[in-house]
Formats: structure tokens, C-alpha cells, sequence
């Protein structure tokens, strides 16, 4: 399951890009980011406003992309018109 949560503030309405990379990862970037396991206990991302997640299966360091995917995993990302 994906649940994508945007939080407004008071003062701003933050921005969040999700980008599914051709042969490759689904990139997050966003003003802030809050990654949570299955238990709903977050991951740290202290600092980061970009992160890459794995979806091919083969990271080592999954959920997030180690770059195991290149040569192994085609997708061609591209939206249907």
C-alpha cells in the first residue's frame, strides 16, 4: 500500500514531485519527507528532502534504491496519454 500524506500548515502548503525513473527507482522529492515502515515507525531522514525507493527487488538496502537495478530491470516510464 502507498499512502501519500501532504500536511498543511499555516504557513505553507508543502510540495511534494514523485518521479518513477526509466529503468529505475521511484524518486521522492519534497520539503519534507516522512517515510514509515510497516509498524508505522519512521525511517531517518533527517536532512533529506530527496530519497530514491527501490522497485525492482533487488536493493540491498530496500526500501530505499542501492542502484542494483541497472542492467537487470526494464520499465519504460512512461505516462499513458
Amino acid at each position: 500500500m502507498v499512502e501519500i500524506i501532504i500536511k498543511e500548515t499555516e504557513d505553507s502548503m508543502f510540495k511534494v514531485q514523485i518521479t518513477i525513473k526509466e529503468n529505475g527507482s521511484i524518486r521522492i522529492e519534497a520539503d519534507q519527507i516522512e517515510l514509515l515502515d510497516s509498524e508505522g515507525k519512521p525511517y531517518n531522514l533527517e536532512g533529506k528532502n530527496s530519497i530514491s525507493l527501490c522497485r525492482c527487488g533487488l536493493s540491498n538496502k530496500k526500501p530505499f534504491c542501492d542502484g542494483a537495478h541497472k542492467g537487470k530491470f526494464e520499465h519504460k516510464a512512461v505516462a499513458p496519454e
